[in-house]
This record gives C-alpha cells, structure tokens and sequence, in this order.
C-alpha cells in the first residue's frame, strides 16, 4: 500500500482546534454575512453558494455549499440537488474558460470518518486538475505549491460567473 502524506493540511487541521470554533459552523456564519470577498465568496444561488477553499490542492479548487445545515445528503429537497448540480456545472464552466484544466476531481466527504474536516454541514468540493500537478514538492519539499494567488484566481471566477447564464 503506498501512503499520501499531505503535510500542508496542518494548517487546516489546526483551526478546529479551538473548542468553541468547533461547534460553530463557518458555512453557516459565511451565508448570514455580508463579506463575500472576505469570505471568498464567488456566487449566491437560492439554495446554495460556492466558495473558495482556503486550503486548496489546486488553484481554483472551490466548494458547492448549500445554505442548509445537514449533515444527510438525504434530506436536500429536489431543487436543492438541482441547484447543487447546476452550480458544479457552472464552476466547471468558468474553471475551464479561466485556467484550461484537463480535468476534475469532485465529491463530498460524508463524515468525520470520510475526512469531512466540516462534517456537519454537507459541502462539495470541485479541484481543477492538469497532467504533471503533482510533483516533488508536497513528498519531498513538505509544500505544496499553489500556482496562483487565491484572491486573483477569485476575482476571475466572480467575473466569469457573471457572464455565464
């Protein structure tokens, strides 16, 4: 069996460290706010938004995020699932217009046992993937190299998001 190791999800693993952001859910607070580029916010459907993840494997790596709190895929209505589709397809769009990836990895950890870092709030998640983007680094060199700034790469995919129906 051979073994990943993905040392730069420390970071992400620490900010559940502290108890009373553990019982908080960010997706929640991230909806109720009004700080889009703050939070990094690319759109706002009717029943869900997509994000960037602040942790990404790859540039343009982003989260499908539906504004309910459940941690049961079973319980989203019809719309809901629709929308969640429409929006994966609409990222997929932008991400191939702005940045050409050959690819996608996509799919939702369901529970803390899956690797749900949020396992309370069902996300799904939408990376951007080209030949030859994993290399030395991560194994090697512990990093992992992101290749565009986050804020640029979300500036993009606002404006491409904008022109798309």
């Amino acid at each position: 069996m051979k073994h990943l190791f993905s040392p730069w999800r420390s970071e992400y693993i620490k900010t559940f460290s502290d108890e009373k952001k553990a019982r908080s859910c960010l997706f929640c607070r991230m909806q109720r706010e009004a700080r889009d580029a703050e939070n990094l916010i690319v759109w706002r459907g009717k029943f869900c938004f997509v994000v960037m993840n602040r942790y990404p494997y790859n540039s343009g790596h982003v989260m499908i995020v539906p504004y309910r709190h459940t941690s049961r895929f079973g319980k989203f209505t019809g719309e809901e699932h629709a929308e969640i589709m429409k929006l994966t397809a609409k990222c997929i769009e932008a991400l191939e217009h702005i940045s050409k990836p050959e690819g996608f990895n996509y799919g939702a950890n369901l529970g803390r046992t899956a690797g749900a870092g949020i396992d309370k709030h069902i996300h799904f998640h939408l990376v951007p993937r080209w030949n030859g983007d994993t290399n030395f680094m991560p194994a090697i060199g512990q990093t992992k190299v992101v290749s565009e700034d986050i804020r640029r790469t979300w500036k993009k995919l606002k404006s491409e998001f904008k022109k798309l129906k």
